[in-house]
């Protein structure tokens, strides 16, 4: 169990510092999520680092969030907790931090998409094996269809309408402009949301499924193959060639063919900790302490990424930008160490990390009051 536990940290430690990998692009463009939502034509180099993250570690964290939910509802299970009950207050104050990230820190939130979706998988998740089938299928048909009918539309689109409109609210603007800009902009911007939450049904479910299955288990030897070839040896070279296909096929790239590798990245990773007979080392227990403080760590790398390339920061996107795309994987690898070190730093006092403290009081308190409140006659 132990085991299991710690190679479920460091596979979140890994989805979070490889999301940061996907994040940081928009971060060091000088025109911000305009450069991503635009489309910007791309140099080689810069294609193929991008390849190496887009959309994989989101699959992966959304992967690792329905191997959570199933333990879980395992635990309520086990106490004699009434399911999905509680649980619903957690993804509500999930959601308020996703708001809340999404206004003031990043326009690209994925929490949001991550509290709706666990509402609905809540009252999946205990049902049988074929219904957890029957819901992952639908959810799977709608989700192709939707990348689909964009895929088709951005065709048919003229590539010069591709192009991104590079303005000044990233170099110039200050963070209130920012925030004003989220709020004005927040249909756009929570488009993504269409996408993320009928893959995320499929990819929570299939998580619990994999859990099941003895992922993290010694029987689950033959899965964890299977998962590796299917997605390195199949998914990676497919989603290598859609990089290189044009911007027209962003949504297969990043919403098909990523969750394919993620499933890659899970077989083969589980299988290296598993396989593991001696003490991890200084980085191993470093990305395992990012894990223990996942969300903390989220928040901190987009804040931090924030600070270092916007204007009201360090405005580093705008002055580096002649060395881009070479100065984009160090300021990456800058931003990791930092809060790698700064949760092994936090983790020698408190058990959690500091927005896990919080809403791990917030989730708490309506029990609290409960309990302390004089029961009447």
């Amino acid at each position: 169990m132990a085991k299991r536990i710690d190679a479920l940290d460091v596979l979140r430690g890994i989805a979070i510092m490889g999301t940061l990998g996907t994040n940081i692009w928009i971060f060091t463009d000088p025109a911000g999520p305009a450069g991503f939502l635009g489309f910007d034509n791309t140099g080689a180099v810069e294609t193929f680092l991008r390849f190496l993250s887009n959309g994989k570690f989101l699959g992966l964290l959304t992967l690792l969030f329905g191997i959570g939910m199933e333990l879980q509802y395992r635990s309520a299970v086990r106490k004699g907790l009434a399911w999905p009950g509680r649980y619903l207050w957690r993804a509500a104050l999930l959601l308020v931090e996703g708001t809340l990230h999404f206004i003031l820190i990043f326009e690209f939130d994925v929490l949001m998409g991550y509290a709706v979706t666990s509402m609905i998988v809540a009252y999946v998740i205990g049902r049988s094996h074929r219904a957890i089938r029957a819901w992952m299928t639908a959810a799977g048909a709608l989700h192709i269809t939707l990348v689909g009918l964009l895929t088709l539309a951005l065709l048919a689109t003229d590539d010069e309408a591709f192009a991104g409109a590079a303005g000044t609210l990233y170099t110039q603007g200050s963070w209130l402009d920012q925030v004003l800009s989220r709020l004005h902009n927040a249909a756009v911007y929570r488009v993504e949301l269409i996408f993320i939450i009928p893959m995320g049904i499929v990819l929570f479910l299939l998580g619990t499924l994999l859990l099941r299955g003895g992922l993290f288990e010694e029987r689950g030897a033959a899965l964890r193959r299977r998962l590796t070839v299917a997605g390195l040896g199949v998914g990676a070279p497919l989603n290598l060639l859609t990089s290189y296909a044009g911007p027209a096929w962003f949504a297969v790239d990043r919403y098909l063919l990523a969750p394919l590798v993620a499933l890659g990245l899970l077989g083969l990773i589980t299988s290296i900790l598993l396989k593991r007979d001696r003490a991890p080392g200084l980085m191993l227990r470093g990305v395992t302490n990012v894990g223990r403080t996942a969300l903390s760590s989220y928040v901190f790398q987009n804040l931090a990424a924030g600070a270092l390339c916007y204007g009201w920061g360090l405005g580093l996107a705008a002055q580096l930008d002649p060395l881009r795309p070479w100065w984009v994987p160090a300021a990456w690898a800058v931003i990791c160490l930092l809060f790698i070190t700064l949760s092994t730093l936090w983790l020698r006092r408190y058990d959690r990390g500091p927005l896990e403290l919080a809403w791990q009081w917030a989730y708490q308190a309506p029990w609290r009051t409960t309990a302390k409140t004089p029961a009447r006659r």
